[in-house]
């Protein structure tokens, strides 16, 4: 399962200009989708992954940020991995965590480009 497939935020967009909005709708309309056909656990792991804008990204403070509310990071290349639970499996759960790690990834120059349930 995978919130926003192919959907990274626009370049360079910033914080107070992000659409949390349709980021949010993504996120239910996957769990719409998904849920007529796939039986979903009640509890995973959920990574969210962000794409980095900058040449010099600041790794270590973005990671250490995301460390401080609960997150495990992981990253390679420009992709930053955000991951946490086990969490409820549901629309409003999932976004709930997706929000608080946007939040802290745009000052950073991270853009969402969705996420999806672990395999281990």
């Amino acid at each position: 399962m995978r919130g926003r497939p192919d959907k990274a935020a626009a370049p360079r967009q910033g914080v107070q200009m992000h659409d949390y909005r349709a980021q949010r709708a993504d996120t239910f309309e996957t769990f719409a989708m998904v849920g007529r056909g796939v039986k979903l656990p009640k509890t995973s792991v959920v990574v969210y992954e962000f794409v980095a804008e900058e040449v010099d990204t600041k790794w270590a403070e973005v990671e250490k940020a995301l460390r401080a509310k609960g997150f495990k990071t992981h990253h390679k290349g420009d992709v930053l991995e955000a991951r946490i639970g086990p969490i409820t499996i549901d629309a409003e759960t999932v976004w709930h965590w997706e929000k608080i790690a946007t939040d802290i990834v745009l000052p950073f120059e991270f853009f969402p480009d969705g996420w999806e349930l672990a395999d281990d």
